[in-house]
């Protein structure tokens, strides 16, 4: 997969590429992943990207033309890529968008910038992108967040039992992680987790999921799909709380 970043500020999103799983995903040339510089497809002497609005009003709005001059270029390099916009009026990235995405060949992230972007910049848009119900300054933060995301949805950028077991793929949350030592501070790691039987921690990590889900996302775990081990769990979990009951 190709993801292309479009931006102001190509150097606060290059960081993006040097380090973690995304790094080790470029050098196994399972993402690529180009940044390009809004500035340079300007015809303006100063590389001016913004003006004043039509009608008025406060602040600055980015450019049409130096938009379309860079799908040109990129339509006649690479082809048509799927393009986004990160805007707070778009739609918010969830897990099922992301692994959509993760499906695109060729993908351009466009970072917005001040009031906002011309109108006519959208239609070059296929789809705009929030990361929640809030504005930042710009879109580098949330071309990033997307990147990252979608990434994990790429085949063999993360392991699939690791992409699965997180948390909203299947409407629930992530179980607890233990690691060494053992004990700390007078708190013990789960006797479960150390007994060598894979059917009982498997059993045990989805009922700390559901327990997880029910008391911080009740509306989540209201669209999950309950299976045969949710049964199982979810009786376990019964029992556990009329323990605590008596």
């Amino acid at each position: 997969m190709n993801v292309g970043i479009l931006t102001i500020f190509p150097d606060f999103v290059r960081v993006i590429k040097e380090y973690g799983v995304i790094s080790k995903a470029i050098e196994s040339e399972l993402l690529d992943i180009e940044i390009f510089n809004l500035r340079d497809f300007t015809k303006e002497k100063h590389r001016v990207v913004d003006d004043y609005p039509f009608g008025g009003g406060p602040g600055m709005v980015m450019k049409p033309d130096p938009f379309f001059d860079f799908f040109k270029f990129y339509t006649e390099k690479y082809g048509k890529p799927y393009v986004l916009l990160t805007s707070p009026q778009g739609d918010v990235l969830n897990n099922e968008i992301a692994k959509e995405l993760a499906l695109k060949e060729r993908m351009v992230i466009i970072c917005g910038r001040y009031e906002g972007i011309d109108e006519r910049v959208m239609s070059l848009v296929d789809m705009e992108i929030s990361i929640g119900d809030y504005v930042l300054t710009g879109g580098e933060l949330p071309a990033m967040v997307i990147t990252d995301v979608v990434s994990r949805f790429i085949p063999g950028v993360v392991e699939d039992e690791s992409v699965k077991n997180d948390s909203f793929y299947n409407d629930l949350l992530d179980y607890p992680h233990y690691t060494r030592p053992r004990t700390i501070d007078n708190m013990h790691v789960p006797d479960v987790l150390v007994s060598g039987n894979h059917e009982e921690v498997d059993l045990w990590r989805r009922k700390e999921s559901i327990k997880k889900t029910m008391m911080k996302r009740p509306d989540l775990f209201m669209k999950h799909q309950i299976d045969e081990i949710d049964k199982k769990a979810i009786l376990m979990l019964f029992k556990e709380l009329m323990r605590h009951a008596q």
